[in-house]
């Protein structure tokens, strides 16, 4: 099991994510797209880096904006897989503009 660093944490190596609100430990970032292709190259990319690493998100969409959120279920919180795949999914994002 990976070990548990928390949300507030985890914000300070991170920008533009935000603690999920109530008691959960978890990170939530929202993602604006020019259109909807590129929101679902995003998520496409997005999905199968989270396969890679058995680490999934929770996540909506609508046209072009993709929500996102993150935290590891079987530590109860955010942990390192978080971090890694927020800044992947941030990478990601800045590529596709």
């Amino acid at each position: 099991m990976a070990a548990k660093i928390g949300a507030v944490a985890a914000l300070k190596a991170l920008k533009g994510w935000t603690k999920v609100e109530g008691e959960r430990d978890a990170i939530h970032k929202s993602y604006k797209f020019a259109d909807f292709k590129s929101a679902f190259a995003f998520m496409s990319g997005a999905a199968l880096k989270a396969e890679q690493m058995d680490h999934h998100p929770e996540w909506f969409n609508v046209y072009n904006k993709v929500e996102v959120t993150l935290t590891t279920h079987d530590a109860d919180g955010v942990t390192q897989k978080d971090l890694e795949l927020a800044g992947f999914m941030d990478q990601l994002a800045a590529r596709l503009g």
